[in-house]
């Protein structure tokens, strides 16, 4: 060998043994290469993990065809090159593009990312996430983010194991291919193979942070008028940055999903219900032909105690007396489980009670994800805080800016199958004492007219008046013929006027919306003590106004409780007074709810909102965007 040549080589191994503090084992094997004899050579490429070499960026042909003093001065030179990427990996590998030539796996990764398809997902289309993935990739030069030399990275690992318990988060874990990870794994020494799993994971990873993130539905397509959504991550981005290379994935993922402690006490109450539906055998109660009292013989005793005592409304250290009659204390028990299911408690053994009853655990479990998909619908912050309406509790609630109840209030809601309240979000601009109640045409025609028709006197009675639409008072007395005509022909309008027996109470909240929907009192004060409370025609009647609209105006100290109250009472009429700041108003449907005092309440699907919801969710990726 020349002098000359011994220079370069010297030149090289000293490039060679500053590469070793940066990069594998399988580095070393190729840059050894350089002084090996042509069966050392085969050897050494025997011995090298292709899949590792692929992920370096080798060209693959200088182990195989023989290392020639060039190609391995290229090699080393590449070598070089990776050990000063940005993105560092376990081991000091980087996740960059790379030097080379395409692999298998390149090409691979390349041809399932343009088809936005892999036929090894439960879920093989990945269009609508295809472009996150393509900006992935493309910004390692398509290198492997998972796997190196053949195994699974520390992170990919931790990821797969968060993946396989999703229904824990109210997810379903099949989604993400919980049960096909065990088999991808064993075939990661195939490129072609090691590229199928490394998409999967991409893919699979990416569904989950959004689906945890902003949920799996649209709300808009559900009949949810929601618009204030968290913003979606960047996930090319947060996999780069959090995952790939992240010491801690367990914590990156977990703060994806809201941080709510309503949200979070729910999730609690699912994994609960999980286990509980597990030990659970199902055996249904037996029916009463009619109502049953205290007292009376019942069948089945034995059932109803096991079952109460499984979901905590039977303390554990009860005794209930032998025999078949119903008695305390399984009648005390009834009753906090009727209070927990929307029903009078009452402590009857009625149809309705078995029924709830009877409800399988697993349902009760569907219930509750399903309020944890509605959640994430919410936005993450308000910009003050906020005042919620949950249509199937009938109960409303106003929290304070750390996000804690400071006022909770029973609610009427809009009829169902007829004049359902919208689920929307919006806020409230202002509060109006002693208002009007202007008519909606649509009550007007159906129910105003023809109440006229029968009784011409019919609008000084109610304490109505006729108006133009400009709001020029026509009559409050005898309708005529050709006032009657007019307001048929929706030219005329009608407004109840203020006072005590307004329909719309004393005091109403707006929040201008397309739905002209509102807070507000009512005089029908009966209706609150009803377990079931859907009688109006959409708006909200609210049990405590008063304290309603002083929470409303907190940011006007002067506007106390005493003085909402004389403002209702004696007047003026028609008192409009503005909010200093805007207050959001989210008008929510959840059937499942993990309540202030730990316990855990659930209630009827009243607008069949749970079942859209269950049919849109079971059509699997892609969603509907």
């Amino acid at each position: 060998m020349s002098r000359d040549s011994r220079s370069i080589i010297s030149h090289v191994l000293g490039t060679a043994q500053h590469a070793r503090a940066r990069t594998s084992k399988a580095n070393i094997v190729y840059v050894d290469c350089l002084l090996a004899t042509d069966s050392q050579r085969k050897l050494a490429a025997k011995r090298t993990d292709d899949t590792a070499m692929m992920n370096l960026g080798f060209a693959r042909c200088a182990f195989v065809r023989g290392c020639t003093f060039g190609l391995c001065v290229v090699g080393i030179l590449a070598t070089s090159a990776c050990a000063t990427g940005k993105a560092l990996l376990p081991g000091g590998e980087t996740f960059q593009a790379a030097t080379s030539g395409p692999t298998v796996a390149d090409s691979s990764l390349r041809e399932i990312v343009a088809a936005g398809q892999l036929s090894d997902l439960r879920w093989p289309d990945f269009s609508d996430y295809r472009a996150y993935v393509q900006t992935f990739y493309e910004s390692s030069g398509y290198n492997l983010a998972w796997t190196r030399g053949g195994q699974t990275t520390p992170q990919a690992l931790a990821i797969i194991e968060i993946l396989k318990q999703a229904d824990g988060k109210g997810l379903n874990a099949e989604d993400y291919d919980a049960s096909r990870w065990a088999d991808r794994t064993k075939q990661l020494s195939q490129p072609a193979a090691a590229a199928r799993f490394d998409t999967a994971l991409t893919v699979c990873v990416m569904r989950y942070i959004s689906d945890l993130h902003i949920g799996r539905v649209n709300p808009t397509h559900v009949k949810f008028a929601l618009t204030g959504r968290s913003a979606k991550y960047d996930l090319p981005q947060f996999l780069t940055q959090r995952l790939v290379n992240g010491q801690n994935v367990e914590a990156e993922l977990a703060a994806v999903q809201p941080q709510f402690a309503g949200y979070k006490a729910t999730q609690a109450w699912l994994q609960r219900y999980i286990e509980l539906a597990r030990q659970d055998n199902g055996e249904q109660l037996p029916v009463p032909t009619k109502a049953l009292d205290p007292g009376k013989p019942y069948a089945g005793i034995p059932r109803l105690t096991s079952l109460l005592h499984l979901l905590g409304d039977l303390p554990a250290d009860a005794v209930v007396p032998a025999g078949d009659v119903y008695q305390a204390p399984l009648v005390d028990a009834v009753k906090r489980y009727q209070s927990r299911h929307g029903l009078t408690a009452d402590g009857r053994l009625g149809a309705q009670t078995v029924k709830e009853l009877n409800t399988p655990l697993s349902t009760r479990v569907e219930q509750l994800r399903l309020t944890l998909e509605r959640w994430r619908w919410l936005p993450q912050e308000f910009p003050q805080p906020p005042v919620v309406v949950n249509i199937p509790e009938f109960r409303l609630r106003a929290y304070d800016a750390n996000h804690k109840v400071v006022l909770s209030m029973n609610v009427v809601v809009g009829k169902a199958l007829r004049h359902e309240t919208p689920v929307f979000d919006d806020e409230m601009k202002y509060v109006v004492f002693r208002p009007y109640w202007n008519v909606p045409p649509s009550i007007q025609r159906s129910e105003i007219v023809p109440a006229i028709q029968r009784d011409r006197d019919y609008i000084s009675k109610k304490n109505y008046e006729v108006t133009t639409q400009a709001g020029q008072v026509v009559t409050s007395g005898t309708i005529s013929d050709e006032v009657l005509q007019q307001l048929r022909a929706g030219k005329l309008a009608v407004r109840q006027k203020p006072g005590p027996t307004n329909a719309l109470g004393l005091v109403k909240l707006i929040f201008p919306n397309q739905y002209n929907v509102y807070l507000h009192s009512t005089p029908s004060q009966q209706l609150f003590s009803q377990a079931r409370r859907d009688f109006s025609h959409g708006c909200i009647r609210v049990e405590k106004p008063a304290e309603l609209s002083a929470w409303a105006l907190q940011d006007k100290p002067e506007w106390t409780v005493e003085r909402v109250r004389a403002a209702m009472q004696k007047g003026p009429d028609n008192v409009q007074v503005n909010l200093s700041k805007p207050v959001p108003v989210l008008i929510l449907y959840g059937t499942a709810v993990a309540e202030e005092d730990g316990s855990v309440h659930f209630f009827d699907d009243l607008y069949g909102y749970d079942a859209d919801l269950e049919k849109a969710l079971a059509r699997g990726y892609p969603y509907p965007l």
